[in-house]
């Protein structure tokens, strides 16, 4: 299956339909099944001590798990998110942006689960790794 969405479409159908995310986060890379997606870190994603939140990682992960469906399905703004796991496994850098590799491991008619790899920018390390499984609404 080829890519429903290029990357300028993607980025404009988010703008529509989520506009509240908007300057969180930019696009890297779209392929058919890979996604490279980065969050702006600013001072709204620091939590006390000054680092990167775990609700900020999570938004990250789910987001790019969201556009990677929207680019491979097309405009099917209610695609849902049903399960995630998230493993933090290492303190972000709170200077850097996070840069989130998703991947989509399975792509069926009703069900889509993505695997999301976030790294600070710059360093090669993981800082958390999340699988989601996301619902794609029925053709009407």
């Amino acid at each position: 299956m080829s890519l429903a969405l290029t990357i300028d479409e993607l980025a404009s159908y988010l703008e529509e339909v989520f506009p509240q995310v908007r300057n969180d986060f930019a696009f890297d890379l779209l392929e058919e099944d890979r996604l490279r997606m980065r969050l702006l870190v600013g001072e709204r994603h620091l939590r006390p001590g000054g680092t990167v939140s775990g609700p900020s990682m999570f938004s990250l992960a789910d987001c790019a798990v969201y556009a990677m469906v929207l680019a491979r399905v097309g405009r099917k703004a209610l695609a849902v998110t049903t399960n995630c796991s998230i493993d933090f496994m290492r303190k972000p850098a709170a200077d850097a942006d996070l840069i989130a590799d998703c991947r989509l491991l399975k792509l069926g008619r009703v069900l889509a689960v993505g695997d999301v790899l976030i790294r600070s920018d710059g360093l090669d390390k993981p800082v958390a790794r999340a699988t989601l499984t996301y619902s794609i609404p029925p053709a009407r």
